[in-house]
């Protein structure tokens, strides 16, 4: 004997919802989730900021040098306080005094100079060494800083995602499609009889 089966299909339309937080909008509706960073917040700057310079700061750590920007800054700094402390010491203390006594003649102070500026020079390079040995690790520590409040801005996001899919589904409706398939007995006897009838030269029909 025939038979026809239905089939019921149910489908969710999510609710189409807007959740912000002071630094992340997120969008649900039937299609998915997107979150974007407010403009101009601070995890929006963090962001582009370490998109933009990670491979730069990855070279830096991998390949440290003095020509980077901030061992430039520090090496400069050094160099000028150094030259302008150790000459200003070398003239208030030794120079000057022994002038005042005439106990010292002009050669002498050119020596005292001299073996100040080979002195200083020394020193500029033992720094420089040590900012060459301590550069990877201060490269490294920056790199996890920024990495730390980049992975910061996503935990923002992906709590403000999770809030407005969450909202979204309270607000879902459902509704639901009946599809029938198969044949039933009295169409089939009906298709039966058809046959007989026109097999016997019969006009079809009752």
């Amino acid at each position: 004997m025939g038979s026809k089966s239905t089939k019921t299909n149910t489908s969710t339309t999510y609710g189409n919802t807007t959740t912000t937080n002071p630094y992340v909008t997120s969008k649900t509706n039937n299609s998915g989730t997107t979150s974007t960073f407010k403009p101009g917040t601070a995890f929006e700057t963090i962001y582009n900021t370490v998109n933009s310079k990670v491979g730069s700061l990855l070279d830096e750590y991998l390949n440290p040098s003095l020509n980077s920007t901030t061992n430039q800054s520090k090496l400069n700094a050094f160099t000028n306080t150094l030259n302008t402390q150790t000459r200003k010491n070398l003239e208030n203390n030794v120079i000057n005094p022994l002038s005042n006594r005439n106990m010292i003649r002009s050669s002498q102070a050119t020596d005292l100079y001299n073996n100040l500026a080979d002195s200083n020079n020394s020193a500029i390079a033992n720094y420089a060494n040590t900012l060459l040995s301590e550069s990877q690790n201060n490269t490294a520590n920056m790199l996890n800083n920024l990495l730390s409040y980049y992975l910061n801005g996503y935990n923002v996001i992906s709590n403000n995602q999770a809030q407005s899919l969450a909202t979204s589904q309270g607000n879902a409706s459902t509704s639901q499609k009946s599809t029938t398939s198969g044949i039933s007995t009295a169409e089939i006897m009906d298709l039966a009889l058809s046959a007989a009838l026109a097999a016997a030269g019969k006009p079809g029909g009752v």
